[in-house]
């Protein structure tokens, strides 16, 4: 966030048309300041004017609609502009920039919401359990029955991926269209092994074919609540 005092006033100037690996270039400039922790900036477009080829654009003339000059301007401290300037420059192409010496007078007053990331590290397991689209549970889709039941087993995390080919231990393809219920799908489960391992009597019922593995893995997790995660870890009565 920015504070009062001095600052830099960035403003790049490029034509619409300039593309930057296949992106126009002022949305990928826009994503690199945004991804870079710019405070604010802002694309503006032209509706006349020339560059070094002398040629003027106008967004009267219906073949160069799409060569108007495009206006990409931010504010930061000198040190954030320092920073950004290598990778701007060799993004923008026959585009270029000017920075200005500027003072911010009022500075937001509105404080990020988002409390401080918190990164913990530790190790666990990760299950993969590799079923059919079409295995069922109770009526009910398997790998929709077996995420209920790993949620109400407490288990941390499982994410569902629909695989579009395969085989399993019966040489069968299986193909994942638009049209076929016959995909493989793999849930990837992560916990302690301690967890695991007490669910699998669950999984034991309700997985009639398929396979699970179990491996080791190191977890990096990212929290803005240290206080709820560590209830969630308390032993329940």
């Amino acid at each position: 966030m920015l504070t009062t005092g001095p600052a830099k006033k960035v403003v790049v100037y490029l034509m619409e048309g300039e593309k930057y690996h296949g992106a126009p270039v002022y949305i990928a400039v826009l994503e690199f300041l945004f991804y870079r922790g710019i405070a604010d900036a802002t694309v503006t477009r032209g509706v006349a004017g020339f560059g070094a080829d002398h040629k003027m654009h106008t967004s009267r003339l219906v073949d160069l609609a799409d060569r108007m000059p495009i206006k990409v301007e931010f504010i930061e401290s000198a040190q954030k502009v320092e920073e950004v300037l290598p990778k701007l420059a060799a993004m923008i192409g026959s585009g270029f920039f000017e920075i200005q010496d500027t003072q911010i007078v009022v500075a937001s007053s509105v404080a990020p919401a988002a409390q401080p990331v918190i990164r913990r590290e530790g190790k666990a397991k990760i299950m993969r359990i590799l079923i059919g689209e079409s295995d069922q549970w109770n009526g009910h889709p398997l790998h929709e029955a077996l995420v209920e039941s790993l949620r109400a087993n407490d288990i941390a995390g499982v994410t569902v991926y629909r695989g579009i080919l395969g085989y399993g231990a019966h040489q069968h393809i299986h193909k994942g269209t638009a049209l076929s219920h016959d995909a493989p799908i793999l849930l990837s489960v992560v916990d302690s092994e301690e967890k695991l391992r007490a669910y699998l009597p669950v999984l034991d019922q309700m997985v009639k074919q398929g396979l699970v593995a179990l491996s080791d893995v190191e977890i990096i997790k990212y929290t803005h609540n240290a206080a709820a995660e560590d209830r969630r870890k308390e032993p329940r009565s």
